[in-house]
């Protein structure tokens, strides 16, 4: 997985033309900048999804420039510089960076750190705000901790939407796997089924309740679901 906008900072100009190219033909956006102040002076300095940057930049150094971006983002922050030491190492990663590479290095080991990181981000963002379904324990935990407990109805439709994925599930999909019960009526009977749902995970959490109706279509859980 790599991301979407990458900002590059370094001061070596051919590497960074070469590296900004071979990151471009994998589909990423690159922004490339001379310096740290180049960074800085950009009208939206903060809107990337990642940051290579080099350490020995005119300008604001690399270290403090990783500080500087730790206070307004949470993005991935990758080091590729020619400085060595261990000493080097404690300061970039205790400022705020995800990885240290020292160069010489390739485009290609450039990438593959970045995937890494940026995997590990996405993850971490993924995992901190979804929602979280215990199916043995019929149990539906909040990005905030609090936890729901579901009826057997409840829990079958918290279970089609684990499956969608964020999909809309239409009606006629939820009145099948309710068959028998009395959600499976009616399109009435349905919707009273699913403003419970929503009214009894409110009572537990102040978080928006992400469970959407589609108009004539169905329903859909608009937030990360996991199985926890």
């Amino acid at each position: 997985m790599l991301p979407v906008t990458l900002a590059l900072v370094d001061d070596d100009t051919e590497y960074c033309e070469f590296l900004a190219q071979h990151l471009r033909a994998q589909g990423v956006e690159v922004q490339a900048y001379s310096d740290s102040s180049d960074l800085l002076a950009d009208m939206a300095p903060y809107r990337f999804d990642f940051y290579v940057l080099d350490l020995m930049l005119p300008g604001v150094d690399g270290a403090e420039l990783i500080r500087i971006l730790r206070k307004r983002t949470q993005a991935g922050v990758l080091i590729v510089s020619g400085r060595l030491g261990p000493e080097v190492f404690a300061e970039v990663i205790n400022a705020g960076a995800d990885m240290y590479l020292t160069k010489p290095v390739t485009f290609e080991q450039v990438e593959l750190a970045i995937r890494a990181v940026h995997r590990r981000i996405m993850t971490t963002a993924k995992t901190a705000t979804a929602w979280k379904l215990d199916k043995r324990r019929s149990v539906l935990t909040a990005p905030d901790g609090q936890t729901v407990e579901l009826s057997p109805t409840d829990l079958i439709l918290m279970n089609c939407f684990l499956k969608a994925q964020g999909a809309t599930v239409t009606r006629e999909q939820i009145r099948e796997l309710l068959e028998g019960t009395s959600a499976a009526e009616s399109d009435n009977s349905l919707h009273a089924t699913i403003y419970r749902l929503r009214r009894r995970i409110e009572r537990v959490t102040p978080l928006a309740v992400p469970l959407q109706s589609q108009q004539k279509v169905g329903y859909q859980f608009r937030a990360p679901l996991i199985a926890g």
